[in-house]
């Protein structure tokens, strides 16, 4: 009997270590929701102005294109970021599942755990710099009201 309470107390010592990646597939999840929110309206508002290019003027073709194609790039800037950050929570994952097998088969995981929790920081920050790398665009292409007087 004492034998299980050591197996207990074993496996609550690694979910005891596997709640700080647990946290972090949480913070993953808010941002992916975020990220593909952002990438939901991008795509609602491509196709509202690919409606409106066909009854365009000659003279708003042109400016309309050029908005697509900014929208085209946030979308793909977008696009990469949730694959980076979903590629992140994976190995995040992996991570907890390789806590919880060096435990049970007695084998240090302590080299494979690390690798992958520093490859999952890592595709964050790539993720996370594409999807500023978005908001940037974002703003920049910003407008609001009528068109601003030049500045002198």
């Amino acid at each position: 009997m004492v034998h299980d309470f050591q197996n207990v107390g074993a496996v609550a010592h690694v979910i005891q270590l596997s709640v700080a990646p647990v946290f972090l597939l949480t913070a993953i999840g808010t941002m992916l929701s975020v990220m593909t929110n952002r990438l939901g309206r991008i795509i609602d508002r491509a196709r509202v102005l690919e409606t409106r290019l066909e009854s365009a003027s000659p003279e708003g073709v042109p400016h309309l294109h050029a908005y697509l194609a900014t929208l085209s790039r946030r979308a793909d800037l977008i696009g990469h970021a949730i694959t980076l950050c979903t590629c992140t929570a994976v190995l995040v994952c992996s991570v907890i599942a390789l806590l919880f097998l060096g435990d049970y088969l007695r084998y240090d995981m302590s080299v494979p755990v690390a690798a992958l929790f520093v490859l999952a920081m890592l595709l964050l920050v790539a993720g996370l710099v594409n999807f500023l790398r978005e908001i940037f665009i974002a703003k920049a292409s910003l407008r609001i009201g009528p068109a601003a007087p030049a500045k002198r």
